[in-house]
Parts: structure tokens; C-alpha cells; sequence
């Protein structure tokens, strides 16, 4: 290791603590941690900006925009007048279908936007019933959560599997003659709506019908604020996702890819003018979570500077024995360990961290990489869905309810969020196993 490492690790163990203790934003802390480490000759200013994937910054910021105006074109309270409609008024089918499709739309966009788009359309229902909002908001956080993983570009941990690894798009569906994240992950969300349903039914019993109180419009046209604009979206957000599907074979890369998408976006809808209802370029940008990108830049130079004093190499070495002896045994040990760890802590770093100690371990052992990084991938995005502390989306949830007078107790919470937890990991591990281990 190099001479600097101990500094390193307890710059990095002290960004970490911070961040749990949570009086200082994130953002701030994790680019503190960065200027100790150049400070302190960890890595040069240089360095530390080369550590950052950039193609993997500028995907996220462009899908980002895109998803801004498709929230803003009124699709998701489309969507729910639909779901209304479908579910013929019964409560409990209508919480499913909307988890269901924040699920769906999480596939392409971060997860807390997509509870932003998802969340005012729950509380209209819940305030013209006078329900309480907290399990729709609440599994809405746990739907949104869980389906970030399932492809490349709904989340920061598989883009940054993509560049450890090298994936692309279409291996998240199918790689290495095996199913691979969106069927395993897919197939696993079905199990957890089977279930909850049973809860839903029992739950919503006694609740009135959605149709009595929800103005659908004709044809189910609800929320649509311009029809024009609104395809002229749904075409650039449809055209960019077969683009980043087909990344090989145009020869760009993801983040270049989705970048020209947004940008054509903006131009087309702004050369329109006043032609069609749009939100404008300012108002877009203004939906990013700019802290957020800030701590993603900042995680990627943290977990730069640890490699490069050769800590990650070193921690690959010392969980060698337990993780080669055996795959089954190592995968395993992996995966479980990994499920309690995510829980409390922010995720983000620990699977970035494990993803360049298992490419290390490759490299020094032969083994095969990918069962482990599915392990980590898999149990580090579900396993976060146990408390808001490792998924700050699901505080984004809590913070709602807070908001129209419903504070939401720790009991209720894990009610919802340790049975969706321990449905998700197991039924996951199984076909982990199944797939990528066993046969």
C-alpha cells in the first residue's frame, strides 16, 4: 500500500461518519473529504478529477433533464387517472398499480423524482378520502427504491457497475447466456406485489371507492397539459433509452449518447416557442438535484484516492480466502453481509467500494466476477429499503407525510419497510443462486 493510506482511511471513515450523523449536508462533507485528501498529498487535484467518471456524471445529469420535462408534461398524473380506472375504484389495487408504476418509471429516472412525480397524485386521492397518506407514500418510496438496479440507467449503482465493468444496456436484461438484473429483479417485484396484496385487502377493507371522488376527464386525459409537447417528450425519453440500448453499435458513449437526447429535447421544444404548453429550459434544471450530483462527483475522487494508495487491493487480498474457497459460501456471505450494512448506511460508496475490490480479486485470483458483483449490486439496492438511512429517498416519503399532518412512527415504517426488505433479498437470493451460482 502507499505511504498515505492510514490517512485515507480515516479521512474516508470520517466523510462516512459524518454523513450517518447527518448535521452537515452530505454534498458538503464528501467534497471536504476530497480537499483533505489533496490537502494532505492522498492524490493531487489532478488525480482527484480524473477519479471521477464523467461519462457516468454527464448520463446522470442528462437523464435528469429529460425526466424533468416528462414530469412536467403531466404523463404521471396521466398514468394515475389510468390507474384509477383500472382499479375500478378499489383502494388497494389502486396503491399497487401505483407502485407498479413508480417501479416502472424508476427503470429511467433517479428515485426520488420519481416520488416527487408520484406523491401529489396519492394525495389528492388521500385528502378527498381523508385517508392517511403514509402507506401509499410509503410504498411508493419502497417501489421506487427497489427498481433502480434493474437497468443501466435508473440509478448511480448499476452506472457504476458499467464503468467498472465495462456492462452495457442490454446486459442488465441478458448476459453471459444467463437473465440477468431487470428478469431477476423484475421477477422478484412480482413476488412482493402477490403478497402485499393480501396486506392491501385486509387493509383497505373499509375505505371508500376512488371513482366517487376523483374527477377522471374524458378518455382518461388527466394531467395532459399539452398534447403535442407531450409526445414530442415521450419520443425524445423512448428515443434516448433504445440509443443507450444500442451504445455498441452507434460507437458513443452512455453519457454522450444521453446528453445529444436532452439536448435535441431542449432545442426542439424550445424552437417551438409558444406553439405548445412546455416548462421552460430554467425550470428543468431547476428539478435537478444539483447536492446530489455534487456528492456523487466528491464519492467517485473519495473511492479514487483509497485506490490509489492500494487499500482496495489490500481489503481484496484479506476477504480473498473467504470469498474464493468456495463460490456458493463466498456469494452468500457477501450478499447477507451486505443487506444489514446498506440498512443504516448510505449505500452509494459501499458499492463502489466493493465493486473495484471484486474487479481487484478477479484480477488476482482468476475468479469469476459476476456473481459477486450482482450480490453487491442486488442486496446493496434492495437492502437500503430498511430505513431512510440507507435510502434517502424513502425520507423524502416521510417528509410528505410530515407535511399534510401525518408523522409517520419508526413501528409504522418498518412495518412496511421489513416485510418488503425481507421478501426482496430472499426471493432475490434464491434466483441469484439459481442463475449465477448453482447451475
Amino acid at each position: 500500500m502507499g505511504d498515505l493510506w492510514l490517512v485515507a482511511l480515516i479521512i474516508l471513515a470520517g466523510t462516512i461518519g459524518a454523513i450517518l450523523w447527518g448535521r452537515v449536508d452530505r454534498s458538503a462533507v464528501a467534497v471536504f473529504g476530497v480537499l483533505l485528501m489533496i490537502l494532505l498529498g492522498v492524490m493531487t487535484e489532478y488525480e482527484a478529477f480524473t477519479f471521477v467518471d464523467w461519462n457516468v456524471i454527464v448520463l446522470l445529469v442528462s437523464i435528469w433533464i429529460i425526466a424533468g420535462y416528462f414530469g412536467k408534461s403531466g404523463f404521471p398524473e396521466y398514468l394515475a387517472s389510468k390507474a384509477i380506472k383500472w382499479s375500478k375504484g378499489s383502494m388497494s389495487t389502486f396503491i399497487l398499480l401505483m407502485g407498479s408504476m413508480a417501479a416502472v418509471v424508476s427503470l429511467f429516472v433517479d428515485n426520488i423524482l420519481v416520488i416527487l412525480l408520484f406523491a401529489p397524485i396519492a394525495l389528492h386521492i388521500t385528502r378527498l378520502l381523508n385517508l392517511n397518506p403514509a402507506p401509499y407514500l410509503i410504498f411508493i418510496g419502497l417501489c421506487a427504491n427497489f427498481s433502480g438496479s434493474a437497468l443501466l440507467i435508473g440509478d448511480l449503482p448499476p452506472q457504476m457497475l458499467h464503468s467498472v465493468s465495462g456492462i452495457e444496456f442490454l446486459g442488465f436484461i441478458w448476459h453471459s447466456g444467463r437473465p440477468s438484473s431487470f428478469p431477476i429483479l423484475m421477477t422478484t417485484f412480482a413476488v412482493i406485489l402477490l403478497i402485499f396484496r393480501a396486506r392491501f385487502k385486509r387493509l383497505f377493507k373499509k375505505n371508500g371507492s376512488a371513482l366517487e371522488v376523483f374527477p377522471l376527464l374524458e378518455e382518461g386525459r388527466a394531467g395532459l397539459k399539452d398534447k403535442r409537447a407531450a409526445v414530442i417528450i415521450l419520443i425524445f425519453f423512448v428515443g434516448t433509452i433504445v440509443a443507450l440500448a444500442l451504445r455498441q453499435a452507434i460507437g458513443l458513449q452512455l453519457g454522450v449518447i444521453a446528453l445529444i437526447g436532452a439536448v435535441l429535447l431542449v432545442l426542439c421544444l424550445e424552437a417551438l416557442g409558444d406553439r405548445v404548453q412546455k416548462p421552460s429550459f430554467s425550470d428543468v434544471l431547476g428539478t435537478l438535484d444539483w447536492r446530489a450530483i455534487l456528492f456523487y462527483v466528491a464519492l467517485f475522487a473519495l473511492i479514487g484516492g483509497i485506490e490509489k494508495q492500494g487499500i482496495i487491493e489490500a481489503a481484496a487480498a484479506a476477504v480473498a480466502p473467504l470469498l474464493t474457497s468456495s463460490e456458493p459460501l463466498g456469494v452468500s456471505a457477501l450478499y447477507w453481509m451486505t443487506v444489514p450494512i446498506v440498512g443504516i448506511l448510505e449505500h452509494d460508496a459501499y458499492i463502489l467500494a466493493f465493486f473495484y475490490m471484486i474487479r481487484d480479486l478477479a484480477l488476482q485470483t482468476g475468479l469469476d466476477p459476476w456473481p459477486y458483483w450482482w450480490a453487491i449490486l442486488w442486496a446493496g439496492t434492495l437492502g437500503s429499503n430498511l430505513t431512510v438511512a440507507g435510502a434517502p429517498a424513502l425520507l423524502v416519503s416521510l417528509n410528505i407525510c410530515e407535511k399534510e399532518c401525518y408523522r409517520v412512527s419508526l413501528k409504522e415504517f418498518l412495518s412496511y419497510s421489513i416485510p418488503f426488505v425481507l421478501i426482496s433479498v430472499t426471493v432475490c437470493f434464491l434466483l441469484l443462486m439459481v442463475f449465477w451460482v448453482l447451475f
